[in-house]
């Protein structure tokens, strides 16, 4: 960084996002209505194809997909707002590294690369009823770290791990498009009616803690976020500088993408949505972004499963859009 301020190399990036190039859409789209089928009757595996293209700057192509999970802890979580205790994400990172969790095998049926960010998971951020999660320079710099860890590849798919960052995610939504805790959380990893209710109760009480900050979108970020929320926040805008299309997983994916929208609309016009979760607040989220989930498989569990499985879908919308050109000639 080299402004006084961290969050100021963020606030001037976010004004120079590079646009896609609309010209290599289009001719995805030309070479999908001169095959030999009904115009348009491939839906959004044209659409697919047209995205890969405009925001790649090529011909369609997938050749090394990866998924970044970014793992995080939770002050917030000492109010008993989880079934699990901050353990269970270093657990769950540990599960991942050894080969065990379900993420591993859905990478390993699409041919995904698998990489998983443990932001320092022995030190929980700040409790937001509380403090600021993060202070700018903690934020900034992890932004920064989630920049650097996209490289070598040319599809990202983000998910996430976290104990209590469902209900971070929440007070993230609640506090960019208003409404109190019981619009946005839910039952995360398997929260009881009573836990929800508590859930909800912390996510007012940050939102009245931080109300005189939060018009700004970044202070959201580092005041009611965390470190997995910042990490895929740099990831988002790194992609979109380096030509490099984005698939979101999970609710935290889009809380913290949804920062990046009401800085500037246009941020996320290189990603999609991977599938849509059951968790409560996340239809109407995604539909605040202008966008709809590519899958429907009824999957609470994110992690970037949703979009590992995902990958296929743009493998496959790849492939369709270069095998039927080159059948053309």
């Amino acid at each position: 960084m080299t402004s006084a301020l961290p969050f100021d190399d963020f606030r001037t990036l976010m004004t120079r996002l590079p646009a896609g190039d609309e010209a290599a859409g289009e001719r995805v789209r030309a070479q999908f209505s001169k095959a030999e089928k009904p115009v348009g009757s491939l839906g959004r595996i044209e659409d697919l194809a047209a995205w890969l293209a405009t925001w790649s700057g090529r011909p369609p192509a997938v050749n090394r997909p990866l998924v970044a999970i970014f793992a995080g802890n939770h002050g917030v979580v000492r109010h008993d707002i989880s079934p699990r205790t901050v353990e269970a994400t270093a657990r769950a990172v540990e599960l991942t590294a050894a080969g065990g969790a379900a993420i591993n095998q859905i990478c390993l049926a699409n041919d995904v690369g698998l990489k998983v960010f443990d932001l320092a998971l022995h030190l929980p951020t700040e409790d937001i009823t509380q403090d600021a999660a993060l202070d700018e320079r903690g934020c900034a710099a992890t932004m920064a770290f989630g920049m650097e860890a996209i490289s070598g590849t040319d599809l990202l798919c983000i998910g996430d791990l976290g104990v209590g960052n469902s209900t971070v995610a929440a007070a993230m939504l609640a506090a960019l498009h208003g409404g109190t805790g019981a619009d946005w959380v839910g039952v995360g990893s398997g929260a009881d009616a009573t836990m929800i209710a508590r859930k909800a109760k912390v996510v007012d009480a940050a939102l009245a803690f931080h109300r005189a900050h939060l018009k700004d979108p970044l202070e959201v970020l580092r005041r009611v976020g965390g470190r997995e929320f910042a990490a895929i926040a740099g990831a988002i805008i790194a992609a979109r500088m380096e030509k490099v299309p984005v698939i979101l997983d999970g609710l935290a994916a889009i809380a913290s993408a949804s920062v990046l929208y009401a800085i500037n609309p246009r941020a996320l016009d290189h990603c999609v949505v991977a599938q849509a979760s059951p968790e409560h607040g996340f239809g109407k989220a995604v539909e605040k972004l202008g966008m709809k989930p590519l899958l429907d498989l009824g999957m609470a569990h994110a992690e970037g499963a949703g979009g590992a499985l995902a990958v296929g879908l743009v493998k496959a919308a790849a492939l369709c859009s270069t095998g039927m050109a080159a059948a053309l000639r």
